[in-house]
């Protein structure tokens, strides 16, 4: 049901989107700081309502549907707000891209290997990507104009951000090739299956 917590807590990832959004548009450092904030807040319900679900059974379709578009909803309107707002240093354009591209691969991937009743599990590689994923995203947010708010000036949030960026991407690389793979692998058995039932 959509009033279960897990459900909400997953509504709530969508609703802090435009939030978040907004603030880095504003782009000072105390709404710099408060995207940040709000953004790690929503990784953490990606967490929870996983979680929760399980623990109360309370998985739902409605759940399965909005849990991974409230996940790309954040992670790609952050992305590409950093990028439009030139947040983003241009050598680090490379690894956004290559993330949003494996995301939109996954999707299409995932939806098409639904119509065969195969499910794509999510690996561990997969969960250390996100998690690298998601600190970049959550430093690239804070910025250096974070750091002098709260006078860590030595602390080169923008650059820490890119380089974990990049790790992001490269994980994102294999975990992309490792979904791609079992999903050719599926659709050759699956296209096997036909060929050896129809004359």
């Amino acid at each position: 049901m959509l009033t279960d917590l897990p459900n909400l807590l997953t509504l709530s990832r969508i609703v802090a989107v435009p939030v978040v959004v907004l603030l880095v548009v504003i782009n000072t450092p105390g709404t710099d700081c408060a995207a940040c904030v709000i953004f790690i807040l929503a990784g953490i319900t990606d967490y929870l309502d996983g979680k929760l679900a399980r623990a109360w059974h309370q998985n739902s379709d409605l759940g399965r549907m909005l849990d991974p578009i409230a996940d790309k909803l954040l992670v790609g309107a952050c992305l590409m707000v950093l990028a439009g707002l030139a947040r983003l240093p241009y050598w680090t354009l490379y690894p956004a891209i290559i993330i949003l591209s494996r995301e939109i691969l996954v999707s299409g991937l995932r939806e098409y290997l639904a119509t065969t009743k195969v499910g794509l599990p999510v690996t561990r590689l997969a969960k250390w990507k996100t998690g690298v994923q998601m600190t970049a995203i959550g430093f690239l947010l804070a910025g250096d104009s974070t750091a002098g708010l709260l006078h860590i000036t030595w602390l080169p949030v923008d650059l820490m951000g890119a380089i974990m960026l990049w790790i992001a991407a490269a994980l994102t690389l294999v975990t992309g090739w490792d979904y791609l793979s079992t999903g050719i692998q599926h659709v050759t058995r699956n296209n096997q299956s036909v060929g050896n039932i129809v004359p």
